[in-house]
């Protein structure tokens, strides 16, 4: 089978990735491995730039895919020679304005090429915690200094999610073909 008849198959059947989890992780506490911002990887087309985190020791990585704003942000923030600016600050003074405190953030769930954090909260009304996207939180997650914990199989199946999306980015650039042919046939 061609590389084009493989992407073909794929986009016929729908993205499904080995790494892809329909149910929310479920943890204790001691399996959690607390993770550290270690950088932040551009791609020359810069679609999906990767926020690298690393435990202490530096012996696991976790790549989070960001929207390229999320990554500016990101990388604004961590700049500690300029001057501070976030659009988070809004965020974080109405939230202290409300008692609410965001406590940890922890990595529960990867459906499709989407990884999913649980932001635990502590003062809110009815909540105890929220889920949301990692690509659209994780620079607020730093902003209010959240430390951010993750399982060691959810670190495993985010790096296989992350090297299925980069192996299929890839074939569609080497045969744009099969992404126009699917088009047509979804337009008719």
């Amino acid at each position: 089978m061609t590389v084009g008849q493989e992407l073909q198959k794929v986009l016929d059947g729908g993205m499904r990735f080995a790494s892809s989890q329909a149910e929310e992780e479920t943890f204790h506490q001691d399996d959690l491995i607390q993770l550290f911002p270690f950088g932040l990887s551009l791609n020359v087309d810069s679609e999906r730039p990767l926020l690298l985190l690393k435990d202490e020791r530096h012996e696991f990585t976790l790549p989070v895919a960001l929207t390229p704003i999320e990554a500016g942000v990101t990388l604004t923030q961590s700049n500690p020679t300029a001057v501070p600016a976030t659009p988070h600050r809004f965020t974080q003074l109405l939230m202290e304005s409300l008692g609410i405190q965001a406590r940890q953030a922890v990595f529960v769930q990867i459906k499709g090429a989407h990884q999913f954090l649980r932001l635990y909260l502590q003062g809110h009304p009815s909540l105890n915690s929220i889920k949301v996207r990692a690509d659209e939180a994780m620079s607020l997650c730093l902003q209010l200094g959240l430390p951010v914990f993750a399982t060691r199989d959810f670190i495993q199946r985010s790096r296989l999610m992350t090297a299925e999306m980069e192996g299929l980015k890839q074939g569609l650039k080497k045969n744009p073909q099969v992404l126009r042919q699917r088009a047509s046939r979804i337009l008719q």
